[in-house]
């Protein structure tokens, strides 16, 4: 029903830039929640920078004053600008959004993925 493509990763520099996109398409009725996440040493997804139901932001803390979040309610879709890449940046991003669908159901998406790559 509700589909998240994502794209913008690849490789590049320390200190270089990349631009994530994420758009969600389907049966949406209303997009709550919308942002980017990576995987952690186990299974679980730590948040990069999301967008709460209040429209207010969410950064880790590893990513404040680099990375920026932007979001499009028009056309359904979420950016991440990312700035002075490091290395430890190196992960498969994610895309997240929490969504009510037209048939008034709600549910966490997630799109398969994208890898950005920073060299040294």
């Amino acid at each position: 029903q509700v589909q998240l493509v994502e794209s913008g990763g690849g490789l590049v520099q320390a200190w270089g830039s990349l631009r994530l996109s994420c758009a969600a398409s389907g049966s949406i009725f209303r997009i709550h929640a919308m942002g980017w996440y990576i995987q952690g040493p186990g299974n679980d997804r730590k948040l990069v920078a999301s967008f709460n139901s209040g429209g207010g932001t969410n950064y880790a803390d590893s990513v404040k004053g680099r990375f920026t979040i932007s979001r499009d309610n028009a056309r359904n879709t979420v950016d991440l600008q990312m700035n002075s890449l490091k290395p430890e940046d190196t992960a498969v991003y994610y895309c997240n959004a929490y969504i009510t669908t037209m048939d008034r159901k709600w549910s966490d998406y997630w799109g398969q993925g994208t890898q950005v790559t920073v060299s040294p």
